[in-house]
């Protein structure tokens, strides 16, 4: 009698085990992570080829970020600020391609393109 009380007990809390299995909602599971590179190398492919030789990786620096350009900066702390981006003179807001101008400080410009900022820093000169 104990032993059927036993099976009677273990296939309850089987059933109930699968009923919320079964009802959990998709919510829990992980969906395949997709890595985003935001631009940058991807760091999972090999810098060497099955050959051996190496690939050849395209420098990117501030200055060439999004073909965006920083020569000069006007800056007031009360906000109205100025840059020089491509050769145009812009304010917060205004729209350099797709790129919009977030905010501008004393050394760089940080615009915002689909949501994602991106900061550039202002282009040095080398003294001659």
């Amino acid at each position: 009698m104990l032993l059927s009380k036993q099976i009677i007990l273990n296939s309850k809390f089987l059933f109930i085990l699968f009923l919320l299995l079964l009802l959990l909602p998709p919510g829990f599971c992980q969906d395949e992570f997709v890595y985003n590179a935001k631009g940058k190398r991807n760091p999972f492919i090999p810098l060497v080829t099955p050959e051996g030789r190496l690939l050849k990786l395209d420098k990117q620096d501030d200055a060439s970020k999004g073909g965006l350009l920083i020569e000069g900066i006007i800056y007031d702390k009360l906000g109205r600020s100025f840059a020089i981006v491509n050769a145009s003179v812009v304010g917060i807001g205004d729209f350099v391609g797709n790129y919009q101008i977030l905010k501008i400080f004393e050394d760089k410009v940080i615009f915002i393109k689909d949501g994602e900022p991106l900061e550039v820093g202002l282009a040095k000169k080398g003294v001659e």
